[in-house]
């Protein structure tokens, strides 16, 4: 690839079901510029991939959000584990198998755009997005066999015989936990490996940032208060909008009415991982845990950040609000023994200067991530242009392109005049047909 390509160049474009990551001057079609503009409220990785899609199908774009990516006080994005993960994730949450389904979609949509941005640009160390296809490995305290309701097996499978997946790496072996020197008395019998993108927030939305101001899209720091059906109409007359899109994430308990929103307190600690005080980790290392309702001391997540620095987690807190946590909180020194104990030497690693520790609230909702039409009806009997993708839980980062491609699927529904309808439906319908034409003919 080109080492010269401009961010304004990346370009992604709608292919069926898929929203495909490519290079304007290479393999995508410039779209026909639209005389429309959307409002999308929420600076987020959800909300700033959602306005890249939109600028590339031709939409003039205004992003607001309270706060953007800093160093001084992370946002929400900077804060995310960011490894990613095949669905369902060890921080995420379907009430039925159809929400199921569209993560994995939205998944896979994730992993090969991160692929390919990794490799686009592979010999232009200039440009830092932060991507890293990693080698990501997944321990148990049993055999996958033995946890049948924990559906690991039944997980591990699937990256093994999904056409449309092609994950890369995959492999299941007990060899993999004396490669990695686990210590033996984190009693872990089995395990499994993938090559998959582990993310530096930081970089990764200061590069989103910059991609969506490079195409044109507007910034505006502002912070909005209450439902956004009650202030709909003036939002779209002030910002002269055809749609808003809210990726307000845990906020959209207010900015939906959504009472069934609420966050899963997390925090991550940050160690210098230069190979002085500890062998460097170089691949991603993860003990996961079933219960997401519950407040576990099982888990152990660590993963390399950038070439300098790993993260150590992970913590679990429900409907916890206050970002309050120190070094010292029980939880946080708990958290950090469970990962020196999994990692002989780990014990010996120096905290990160610059930020020792991070905490944040992952968005969670009560019943599956919602991606869909405001299917409530305005005050003035106008069927609404809000748009929601929010409730992503911990995997904000491995939806963000799938959901992404649906946001704009359903723009331009809008667009289009289609009244509004329920992704539960919409997907029921989609898998239904899918299986009639599955049935073989007699």
């Amino acid at each position: 690839m080109s080492s010269s390509i401009a961010l304004s160049d990346l370009h992604l474009s709608r292919v069926g079901d898929e929203l495909v990551l490519g290079q304007s001057n290479i393999d995508a079609t410039t779209a026909t510029p639209k005389d429309k503009r959307v409002l999308v409220v929420g600076g987020g990785v959800t909300g700033l991939t959602s306005a890249w899609a939109l600028l590339d199908a031709g939409y003039k774009v205004t992003v607001i959000s309270e706060r953007w990516a800093n160093f001084e006080q992370r946002i929400t994005s900077q804060i995310a584990g960011a490894l990613w993960e095949y669905p369902p994730a060890v921080c995420g949450k379907h009430t039925d198998v159809i929400s199921l389904h569209h993560s994995k979609r939205w998944a896979m949509t994730s992993y090969r755009n991160f692929e390919h941005l990794q490799d686009i640009f592979a010999s232009d160390e200039s440009v830092k997005h932060g991507v890293k296809m990693t080698m990501s490995n997944f321990f148990f305290d049993k055999k996958m066999e033995d946890t049948v309701e924990a559906g690991h097996l039944a997980k591990f499978q699937e990256t093994l015989t999904r056409k449309e997946a092609s994950l890369k790496g995959v492999r299941r072996d007990t060899a993999i936990i004396s490669e990695h020197a686990i210590n033996q008395q984190a009693n872990v019998v089995d395990a499994y490996q993938l090559i998959a993108p582990a993310i530096d927030t930081d970089k990764y939305m200061f590069f989103l940032y910059d991609v969506v101001t490079s195409k044109g899209g507007i910034l505006e720091t502002r912070k909005i208060n209450g439902d956004l059906l009650n202030q709909e109409q003036d939002l779209l007359d002030e910002y002269e909008a055809s749609a808003i899109i809210n990726a307000t994430g845990v906020n959209a308990h207010e900015t939906a009415g959504d009472e069934s929103v609420y966050p899963l307190r997390g925090a991550l600690v940050r160690v210098v991982n230069d190979g002085k005080r500890f062998p460097k980790v170089t691949d991603a290392l993860a003990v996961t845990h079933d219960d997401t309702y519950g407040t576990p001391e099982d888990m152990v997540f660590i993963v390399p950040r950038n070439d300098n620095i790993l993260i150590l987690g992970g913590l679990v807190q429900p409907k916890e609000w206050e970002l309050d946590l120190t070094l010292e909180s029980p939880e946080i020194v708990r958290m950090r023994e469970r990962c020196n104990n999994f990692v002989p030497g780990l014990e010996n690693a120096e905290y990160d200067p610059d930020a020792p520790l991070v905490q944040g609230l992952r968005p969670f909702r009560g019943s599956n991530v919602r991606v869909e039409r405001e299917l409530r009806q305005r005050a003035d009997g106008k069927t609404s242009t809000i748009v929601h993708s929010y409730g992503q839980g911990g995997s904000g980062f491995s939806l963000s392109y799938g959901c992404a491609g649906d946001v704009l699927d359903l723009v331009q529904e809008i667009e289009d005049g289609v009244a509004p309808m329920k992704m539960s439906v919409i997907m029921k319908a989609k898998a239904e047909a899918q299986a009639q034409l599955a049935v073989p003919v007699a």
